[in-house]
Protein backbone atom coordinates (compact mmCIF):
# COMPACT_ATOMS: atom_id res chain seq x y z
CA UNK A 1 0.00 0.00 0.00
CA UNK A 2 3.03 2.68 1.12
CA UNK A 3 4.64 1.75 -2.51
CA UNK A 4 1.77 2.13 -4.20
CA UNK A 5 1.23 5.54 -2.41
CA UNK A 6 4.41 6.24 -3.36
CA UNK A 7 4.12 6.05 -6.94
CA UNK A 8 1.12 7.70 -7.33
CA UNK A 9 2.79 10.48 -5.88
CA UNK A 10 5.46 10.54 -8.25
CA UNK A 11 2.97 10.25 -10.73
CA UNK A 12 0.65 13.65 -9.40
CA UNK A 13 3.79 15.19 -8.74
CA UNK A 14 4.77 14.78 -12.32
CA UNK A 15 1.46 15.60 -14.07
CA UNK A 16 1.46 18.78 -11.40
CA UNK A 17 5.11 20.52 -12.73
CA UNK A 18 3.94 19.47 -16.32
CA UNK A 19 1.06 21.24 -16.13
CA UNK A 20 -0.85 23.85 -15.66
CA UNK A 21 -0.10 27.82 -15.68
CA UNK A 22 0.40 27.52 -11.78
CA UNK A 23 3.18 25.39 -11.39
CA UNK A 24 4.52 24.34 -8.19
CA UNK A 25 8.04 25.51 -8.45
CA UNK A 26 9.74 23.94 -4.92
CA UNK A 27 8.50 21.36 -2.33
CA UNK A 28 8.65 21.69 1.07
CA UNK A 29 12.03 19.59 2.69
CA UNK A 30 9.85 18.63 5.92
CA UNK A 31 6.86 17.26 4.07
CA UNK A 32 8.19 15.74 0.21
CA UNK A 33 5.20 16.02 -1.82
CA UNK A 34 3.82 19.39 -0.49
CA UNK A 35 4.30 21.95 -2.91
CA UNK A 36 5.53 26.05 -2.75
CA UNK A 37 3.43 27.91 -4.48
CA UNK A 38 4.36 30.03 -7.16
CA UNK A 39 6.27 33.44 -5.60
CA UNK A 40 6.81 31.40 -2.01
CA UNK A 41 10.33 30.10 -0.07
CA UNK A 42 10.79 27.83 2.02
CA UNK A 43 12.18 29.49 5.79
CA UNK A 44 14.56 27.13 6.34
CA UNK A 45 14.66 25.67 9.64
CA UNK A 46 12.29 27.60 11.14
CA UNK A 47 9.76 24.46 10.97
CA UNK A 48 9.86 20.95 12.57
CA UNK A 49 8.86 17.16 12.04
CA UNK A 50 8.35 14.00 13.44
CA UNK A 51 6.95 11.01 14.00
CA UNK A 52 4.29 10.41 16.81
CA UNK A 53 2.55 7.65 18.23
CA UNK A 54 -0.51 8.74 16.56
CA UNK A 55 1.41 9.66 13.12
CA UNK A 56 3.31 12.49 11.62
CA UNK A 57 3.67 16.01 12.72
CA UNK A 58 4.89 18.52 10.44
CA UNK A 59 5.16 22.36 10.60
CA UNK A 60 6.60 24.45 8.12
CA UNK A 61 7.25 27.94 6.99
CA UNK A 62 7.23 29.96 3.82
CA UNK A 63 7.59 33.35 2.76
CA UNK A 64 6.49 35.21 -0.19
CA UNK A 65 5.24 38.67 -1.60
CA UNK A 66 2.56 36.88 -3.29
CA UNK A 67 -1.32 37.83 -2.31
CA UNK A 68 -2.99 35.46 0.41
CA UNK A 69 -5.47 35.05 -2.08
CA UNK A 70 -3.69 33.41 -4.97
CA UNK A 71 -1.74 31.09 -2.19
CA UNK A 72 -5.21 29.42 -1.30
CA UNK A 73 -6.29 29.50 -5.21
CA UNK A 74 -2.95 27.41 -6.13
CA UNK A 75 -3.50 24.94 -3.00
CA UNK A 76 -7.22 24.51 -4.01
CA UNK A 77 -6.17 23.85 -7.15
CA UNK A 78 -3.09 21.69 -6.93
CA UNK A 79 -3.49 19.64 -3.27
CA UNK A 80 -6.69 17.23 -4.67
CA UNK A 81 -4.44 16.32 -7.64
CA UNK A 82 -2.08 14.81 -4.71
CA UNK A 83 -4.63 13.31 -3.38
CA UNK A 84 -6.09 15.79 -0.43
CA UNK A 85 -9.67 16.29 0.20
CA UNK A 86 -10.56 20.07 0.48
CA UNK A 87 -12.73 20.79 3.47
CA UNK A 88 -12.34 24.68 3.13
CA UNK A 89 -9.60 27.33 1.65
CA UNK A 90 -7.34 26.39 4.80
CA UNK A 91 -8.48 23.13 5.73
CA UNK A 92 -7.49 19.55 3.88
CA UNK A 93 -7.13 15.66 4.31
CA UNK A 94 -5.74 12.99 3.18
CA UNK A 95 -5.80 9.33 4.50
CA UNK A 96 -5.07 10.14 8.30
CA UNK A 97 -3.57 13.21 7.99
CA UNK A 98 -5.17 16.93 7.90
CA UNK A 99 -2.70 20.03 6.44
CA UNK A 100 -4.16 22.92 8.01
CA UNK A 101 -2.82 26.48 5.85
CA UNK A 102 -2.31 29.53 7.87
CA UNK A 103 -1.54 32.66 6.23
CA UNK A 104 -0.16 36.20 8.17
CA UNK A 105 0.36 39.29 6.20
CA UNK A 106 2.99 41.89 7.19
CA UNK A 107 4.67 44.78 5.21
CA UNK A 108 7.38 42.46 4.37
CA UNK A 109 4.54 40.36 2.69
CA UNK A 110 2.65 36.97 3.69
CA UNK A 111 4.00 33.92 5.89
CA UNK A 112 2.33 30.48 4.93
CA UNK A 113 2.45 28.32 7.82
CA UNK A 114 1.78 24.11 6.83
CA UNK A 115 0.58 22.22 9.64
CA UNK A 116 -0.01 18.45 8.84
CA UNK A 117 -1.11 15.67 11.76
CA UNK A 118 -3.03 12.79 12.24
CA UNK A 119 -6.56 13.26 12.52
Amino acid sequence: MARFRHLATAFALTVLLAAGPARAEAFLSAYEDLPLAPGLTEVMGSGVSFDSPSGRIVEAYAHGTVKASDILKFYAATLPQLGWTRESDRLYRRETEVLRLETTQDRAGVTLRFTVSPE
